[in-house]
């Protein structure tokens, strides 16, 4: 007699849950100012009041043109960034409240004296990519870059995630009515895929609402390095 079972050393594939995912809407905006976070964020929120109260709930800044790939931006908060028709708006929300954040479908809203007119929102799940940044990161050590990223460490060791890599890149400043911040970005490497989607869930860190601590996928360290180095 005997048994043969193929599947034995056979894995299944990992399925990104959608308790949380992105909802994303085309834009029609002239020029934004690229310090726009506390506009941005006082805006959706007092369209959609639930993102207030929500842990999960994320709202992207806006980006226009970049160089190095997405990594370097201009540091002037002032200057002015012009997004293109392929500039999308971004939501991350719990699966729960999708249907409110889809309800801004054809509506505008008004930041920093310009009108975005919000149209198309589409969803999509959290990436399986394992590189993965933020282009921003509030911390106690955002002055000292070696600081910045052993502070990092501790605050991934607390979720039980040790990355291979890590890289810092420029600091950025956000005003606020009663403060200013500074934030810096982040991209962490050689995690697994169950790491990447809990740090795209929960984040880094505070700022969530004005567009801190939300990852993204990305091509990786490497292909930063030779950009830089162009």
């Amino acid at each position: 007699m005997m048994f043969w079972n193929d599947d034995t050393n056979k894995k299944a594939a990992y399925e990104v849950p959608d308790d949380i995912v992105d909802v994303n809407f085309k834009i029609k905006c002239a020029h934004l100012p690229l310090d726009h976070a506390h506009q941005l964020s006082e805006e959706i929120i007092q369209q959609l009041p639930w993102i207030a109260d929500s842990e999960c709930a994320g709202i992207h800044l806006i980006h226009g043109a970049e160089s190095g790939n997405g990594w370097i931006r201009p540091t002037d908060p002032d200057e002015l960034i012009y997004p293109s028709r392929r500039t999308l708006f971004t939501i991350r929300t719990p699966q729960e409240h999708i249907d409110s954040v889809r309800a801004l479908d054809g509506t505008s809203i008004n930041v920093c004296d310009t009108s975005i007119e919000l149209s198309k929102p589409t969803i999509r799940k959290l990436s399986k990519l394992t590189t993965i940044f933020a282009r921003y990161i509030l911390a106690g050590q955002i002055d000292d870059e070696s600081g910045f990223l052993n502070e990092m460490v501790d605050l991934l060791a607390e979720k039980n995630i040790r990355p291979k890599k890590m890289m810092s890149g420029r600091m950025t400043t956000m005003r606020f009515p009663d403060k200013t911040l500074s934030a810096r970005s982040l991209m962490i490497d050689g995690i697994d895929v169950t790491e990447s989607v809990l740090l795209q869930q929960q984040g880094l860190g505070a700022g969530r609402k004005f567009g801190c601590g939300l990852f993204l996928p990305h091509k990786g360290i490497d292909a930063v390095n030779e950009t830089q180095e162009k």
